[in-house]
């Protein structure tokens, strides 16, 4: 890998001395993913609760594509995690023309029961350990707890698989984001983080925008992850209650990192209080009181970003996963705002007959294409491990800002 100039006078491996911000963080995620048992028993299949983006399916293109397929085999994927948000079987890998579900996993035997019948799958495993031992299976997809994300992964390509991941690449753990990194060069399989702000109808046509350079520099960006809950999502062992809101910020920080493949510098971060109860004193494990993080981050083209995220409202707060920008050529704010015409298509690739689009505006189906189009055409998914991790380890610095009062921090930049 190319250093450049500012990697070359910062790079990650003198960051984490440097900055003397990353012990915290690498202790509590590396700690909560320590700590979490197999958990069994006779629990039931979930129910998932009304969670924000499920039911956003986006518009629909007016004019469809056609679906060219570029193989006729099928990629043999094991599917793993089937907790409150269903995500092993919500992207469509069952449904997909080049898949093969070979065989699914959930440490509940309930639950694992239940992905199997969903996602017509007649092999299960108790536990991801187990499944990874499959050499039948060429890749995974993880939808496990946010905390054992890195290490999931990092277990997994070490048994010869490609993987997808749900977000974040990583949880407050910079000296995760380091060996998460290493072992996908190491290994030189595929790695994606299903981010679902990337393909989101507006942040699709941002990326086709500036790509084609129609926006030119971006002079400005912002992002927002508003997820009002009352009384919180459930989680495995309770990983949701009270996270610091930064730690999990892709679906903000999409709105700079996957439109233009660039990077957080350094950021100002402020944090709010919250009143609700999981943000008090001794009521969460990371000892976090901030359910609102607005970040400030200088961009490597030399522009600012705003990024924003909180859980926190006390009443009945409207969500969103949004963004916008301003570039030196045109902006994009809801709409395409310039003069550059013709403009490049602007509309997402075409789906195999048979896979939905899915929740988190029509993004789900999108994703598990790339994936799976990624492996049979051997390249480097969109959102491959520099682009996640860059998307993950700006909040994590973005939290420590905050709990410093918005000191300055510099960023570890990843490129692949």
């Amino acid at each position: 890998m190319k250093q450049g100039k500012y990697d070359q006078q910062f790079n990650r491996r003198n960051f984490l001395k440097v900055a003397g911000i990353s012990a915290g963080a690498g202790i509590i995620g590396a700690g909560m993913a320590a700590v979490q048992p197999v958990y069994g028993g006779n629990q039931q299949p979930p129910t998932r609760p009304n969670i924000q983006g499920f039911d956003d399916k986006g518009s629909q293109p007016s004019q469809e594509k056609v679906w060219q397929p570029v193989s006729d085999r099928k990629v043999r994927v094991g599917l793993i995690g089937y907790g409150v948000c269903k995500f092993a079987a919500d992207f469509g890998f069952q449904d997909h023309p080049n898949v093969e579900v070979v065989a699914v996993s959930d440490l509940i035997p309930e639950r694992c029961a239940e992905l199997a019948r969903v996602t017509r799958c007649s092999k299960t495993y108790p536990s991801l350990e187990e499944l990874i031992k499959d050499d039948s299976i060429e890749a995974v997809f993880i939808a496990t707890d946010a905390p054992s994300h890195a290490q999931h992964c990092i277990d997994a390509l070490n048994h010869g698989k490609h993987v997808g991941c749900a977000v974040p690449a990583v949880f407050g753990s910079l000296e995760d984001a380091e060996r998460l990194y290493e072992t996908v060069k190491r290994t030189g399989l595929k790695y994606m983080m299903f981010e679902t702000s990337m393909f989101r109808e507006n942040l699709y046509a941002m990326h086709r925008l500036y790509h084609t350079g129609c926006l030119g520099k971006l002079v400005y960006a912002e992002g927002e992850y508003w997820h009002y809950s009352e009384k919180g999502i459930d989680s495995f062992r309770n990983w949701r209650h009270g996270m610091p809101p930064q730690w999990y910020p892709t679906h903000s920080d999409a709105y700079y990192i996957a439109v233009t493949n660039g990077t957080f510098l350094e950021v100002s971060c402020l944090g709010m209080p919250s009143a609700m109860e999981r943000y008090q004193p001794n009521q969460n494990v990371y000892n976090n009181r901030f359910a609102t993080e607005i970040a400030l981050y200088r961009t490597s083209e030399g522009g600012m970003a705003r990024m924003a995220r909180s859980t926190d409202t006390m009443g009945h707060g409207y969500g969103s996963e949004t963004g916008r920008v301003r570039g030196t050529k045109a902006s994009y704010y809801d709409k395409y705002e310039g003069i550059e015409q013709p403009l490049p298509d602007l509309s997402r690739p075409a789906l195999p007959p048979g896979i939905k689009a899915g929740g988190h505006g029509g993004s789900h189906g999108h994703l598990t294409e790339e994936f799976i189009r990624a492996i049979l055409e051997d390249r480097k998914p969109l959102v491959d491990v520099a682009m996640a991790l860059n998307m993950t380890v700006s909040g994590i610095v973005a939290h420590q800002s905050a709990i410093r009062d918005g000191e300055l921090l510099k960023i570890p930049q990843y490129k692949f």
